[in-house]
């Protein structure tokens, strides 16, 4: 029985999980509940396989029912109260995806309906008697009546009887990658108070339970159908813009039990579907927690007073290392923590024959004014003393808060020349190229050679790159440029930042600009300041506080730091690795009970 299959692989089940990438059902913060997925998909093939309840000898066959229902067609077609359908091929051997019990069939789902057809076109209204049901509406959660639109009062005369929705109608995504598949069956409709636009195929099932039709429409073997390169594809066009035809509907093979068996099944299905929800539930509450205490405990030791209270939270936290960092999660938490004790400098120790902070942007100072006499930068306007009220927090003796206008020799925009897909011209590195701290080189798009000023706007190593614009989680993201001299070139939404590395290491301004308290406490504050698209600019950026370590013992803290940061991606392969085999196993574990 499924009810044995799920509890003796229950760890199985809850413990698979995989990185999101695209919302969907199963799903908790950035993971996908793989396993949990994976037991809601093996459910749905079961059941309309006849593998989920068993067969009963009192059963009348399914060959009865359809013969009923081929009568009752029949008489409404005589009536003028449905359409007489297009016949269709029979199904043949070729056709059938897989084996159903003796007492089944398979038919055309246009042989167990009244009405398939896609929804019309609308004349949309602010208010009126009549919603237009979009795909919007249609959610693998359910059915959701409040993205919909009213139609106008005075088009209702074009709606035919058979386009209002009725209770029990079977609602089908059809258009656009992403919500095409997606499918509902309504209930408890209000008369005459639904339509669907064009984007929606509705289906009205004569006899058959809507809800078993759901659940073979919703198991994998017809959503694999659901992708234009799939082999028996229900859908056209392309992975930009597929279309799931009326054609293709009609003409979809369905198994039919018999009609006692499908109530049986839809309740068995309903039973368990209910028991993933808790298993769902229980899980991402498991995960939430363990978000929460990773949290908690990474949080004592950015907070710690001293070296001794930090040694101590941390052999607290190692003696659970194992029980701790075991999602992509934890481990990215672990990263930004290492981070920002790397800016307090709580990584490292001192060492009184190191060059002071201070002493170092005092020299900084001196030959900035050298290179403004000598014209050989840009001079720029003095910037605000520091006030106590601006420190994030204290910083260990040696050491010293400064703006990043004053800690380097300058910053600019980039240019603002079209770019081409061409062999010839300058690569020019965008927003999307900043990741994860880094400048991701290649694939770039180029601007013309003779683009006026670009000579000045060629990237050296070293450089690092800020986003200026856009959506308020990327503006700030900061990246080091570790290519080649007078190569690229970089877009007028970034902002390049050069160093002087005898006072600040461009990896170690890098490293301050991508600590969580940097965020939090230089760019967060000026986004709240804006509306629509967010914009940071180098004035601002300028003026933003940096932490300032001895320069000797920056080189002594970017050695621990790149240690420590790989230690956590090995970590992470190992889990990618582990996830995978798990969500592999519940995936074999699936084909294994379906067989």
């Amino acid at each position: 029985m499924v009810e044995q299959l799920i509890t003796e692989h229950l760890d199985l089940w809850t413990s698979a999980h995989t990185t999101r990438s695209t919302s969907g059902r199963g799903s908790s913060n950035k993971l996908v509940l793989t396993g949990i997925k994976k037991l809601r998909e093996l459910i749905l093939e079961l059941a309309v396989r006849g593998k989920l309840v068993p067969q009963s000898p009192g059963d009348a066959p399914a060959a009865v029912l359809l013969s009923e229902i081929k009568k009752e067609k029949e008489d409404l077609v005589k009536a003028k109260l449905i359409k007489k359908p297009k016949p269709l091929p029979a199904i043949s051997g070729e056709d059938l995806p897989f084996l159903i019990p003796e007492c089944w069939e398979w038919v055309r789902l246009q042989d167990v309906t009244t009405y398939i057809q896609r929804g019309k076109g609308p004349k949309y209204a602010d208010s009126g008697s009549v919603r237009v049901v979009s795909q919007k509406c249609v959610q693998w959660s359910g059915f959701d009546t409040a993205p919909a639109r009213f139609v106008t009062d005075e088009s209702l005369g074009k709606y035919t009887a058979e386009r209002f929705l009725k209770s029990h109608d079977l609602l089908w995504n059809s258009t656009g990658t992403g919500t095409v598949g997606r499918i509902v069956e309504i209930s408890n409709i209000e008369e005459k108070s639904l339509v669907a636009d064009s984007h929606v195929t509705v289906i009205r099932p004569l006899v058959v339970l809507g809800s078993f039709l759901t659940a073979y429409i919703s198991a994998p073997g017809i959503q694999r159908r659901i992708e234009p390169e799939s082999p028996n594809a229900l859908v056209s066009g392309s992975t930009k813009q597929v279309e799931l035809n009326t054609s293709s509907v009609n003409a979809l093979e369905v198994p039919i039990p018999p009609l006692a068996e499908q109530t049986r099944i839809v309740a068995k299905v309903d039973e368990l579907m209910a028991l993933c929800d808790q298993l769902e539930k229980q899980t991402e509450d498991s995960i939430s927690a363990h978000q929460t205490l990773v949290e908690t405990l990474l949080a004592t030791l950015t907070d710690s007073l001293d070296a001794d209270e930090l040694a101590q939270n941390w052999a607290r936290l190692a003696e659970h290392f194992d029980t701790l960092f075991t999602t992509e999660h934890s481990i990215e938490q672990l990263k930004q923590t290492i981070l920002q004790l790397a800016v307090m400098g709580k990584l490292t120790s001192r060492n009184a024959k190191d060059t002071s902070a201070s002493e170092l942007l005092a020299n900084l100072n001196s030959r900035k004014l050298n290179f403004y006499a000598k014209k050989q930068l840009k001079k720029q306007k003095p910037l605000k003393k520091i006030s106590e009220t601006e420190i994030p927090f204290d910083l260990p003796d040696g050491w010293q808060w400064a703006r990043i206008g004053d800690a380097t020799l300058f910053s600019e925009y980039g240019i603002s020349a079209k770019t081409f897909e061409t062999k010839d011209g300058v690569p020019v590195l965008k927003m999307g190229d900043i990741q994860d701290g880094k400048v991701i080189l290649g694939g770039q798009k180029k601007a013309a050679l003779d683009f006026e000023g670009i000579d000045d706007l060629m990237l050296k190593n070293g450089d690092v790159l800020y986003n200026r614009t856009n959506s308020s989680e990327l503006v700030g993201k900061t990246g080091l440029y570790a290519g080649p001299d007078e190569f690229y070139s970089f877009a007028s939404y970034l902002i390049r930042i050069r160093c002087d590395e005898n006072t600040v290491r461009p990896d170690f301004l890098n490293l301050n600009m991508n600590t969580p308290l940097f965020r939090a406490t230089q760019i967060n504050p000026h986004l709240k300041q804006q509306c629509g698209q967010a914009n940071v600019n180098g004035t601002i950026m300028k003026s933003m506080l940096v932490a300032v370590a001895p320069i000797e013992e920056q080189g002594r803290i970017m050695e621990k730091v790149n240690e420590l940061l790989t230690t956590c991606e090995n970590l992470k392969k190992k889990l990618t690795v582990a996830q995978n085999r798990k969500a592999q196993l519940a995936a074999e574990l699936v084909e294994q009970a379906v067989a």
